[in-house]
């Protein structure tokens, strides 16, 4: 090709990684993997010829699917153990008040920390039929290929994915206004250690799921408890990082970002139904964190 047809090629290419990042970070969870799947998608398109490519979204998507899928194939030979359950995927951290209304609307579909909790548990096959199919409305003939089914066989592998996430994803109050009450009553409470006042904003079996980091696991810094008094203890135990937090957008819902001494701390995502917290989701890992991009204090 020529150096215009580079150029044409990448300002083409450039029209789609949006939507391929979207794809990655949902089949991968981790922004960084997902950066690396969405290059390497790059790199594979410039090795063929462009003209034989009918469909250039389309292609790019289903080879983005295709990388990612070996990575998660890669992630479970690797695996000794099931998924560990402290893990929490990587957050998309905005501020609550976005000064771009078109950067808004780029994250309208923003998926939630808990849905990346439960497509982690699926099979890698299964999780490329969900997320390429149900969210990204990919045709099954077009994943049978990658997957080495049919494209019937592959039809029910996303209808597997498809009850698992509806069954065990937590449902939460898209209302951000609702989501504020009850985010600024659990800060309220925290801050001022009122332990009846946290259990009283917690839902009976809420669930708190915190990811330290692979080093730590077992040591107690990660850890996942269920019960509004075993939460509603913790809060209290680690209510100084809830003094230095404040609220964020959080894959789309609100949620607290902790910085202290100009570090980030924390991040946690909230899930909240009829008025209680269902859901917390608290990211520590020291090392994933230095990686996040976080908005300033002024945004």
């Amino acid at each position: 090709m020529t150096p215009a047809d580079d150029d044409l090629l990448a300002r083409s290419f450039e029209e789609h990684r949006g939507r391929l990042g979207a794809v990655a970070y949902r089949m991968l969870g981790s922004l960084a993997e997902a950066e690396d799947a969405v290059q390497e998608a790059w790199l594979r398109l410039s090795r063929v010829d462009p003209a034989g490519i009918g469909n250039l979204g389309g292609w790019l998507t289903t080879v983005t699917g295709r990388i990612c899928l070996d990575l998660l194939r890669s992630r479970a030979a690797r695996r000794e153990q099931p998924m560990d359950e402290t893990f929490v995927p990587d957050p998309v951290v905005r501020p609550l008040f976005p000064a771009d209304p078109e950067q808004e609307a780029l994250h309208a579909d923003s998926v939630g920390v808990a849905l990346l909790v439960v497509l982690e548990t699926l099979e890698p096959d299964e999780r490329l039929a969900f997320v390429l199919h149900d969210m990204f409305a990919v045709p099954f003939d077009d994943i049978a290929p990658v997957v080495e089914r049919t494209a019937a066989a592959t039809r029910q592998l996303a209808s597997r994915a498809r009850r698992r996430v509806r069954d065990t994803t937590p449902p939460s109050d898209p209302d951000l206004g609702r989501q504020r009450q009850v985010l600024d009553a659990f800060m309220a409470a925290a801050r001022g250690g009122d332990f009846e006042a946290l259990v009283a904003v917690l839902h009976p079996d809420v669930v708190l799921r915190a990811d330290a980091g692979a080093l730590v696991r077992g040591t107690g810094a990660s850890k996942t408890l269920r019960g509004a008094r075993p939460v509603a203890e913790s809060a209290l135990l680690f209510a100084r990082y809830t003094a230095a937090s404040r609220i964020v957008l959080v894959n789309g819902a609100l949620g607290l970002l902790s910085v202290v001494d100009g570090r980030v701390r924390s991040v946690m995502s909230v899930t909240i139904t009829d008025h209680r917290v269902t859901g917390l989701y608290v990211l520590a890992d020291p090392d994933r964190l230095d990686r996040l991009r976080v908005p300033d204090d002024e945004t």
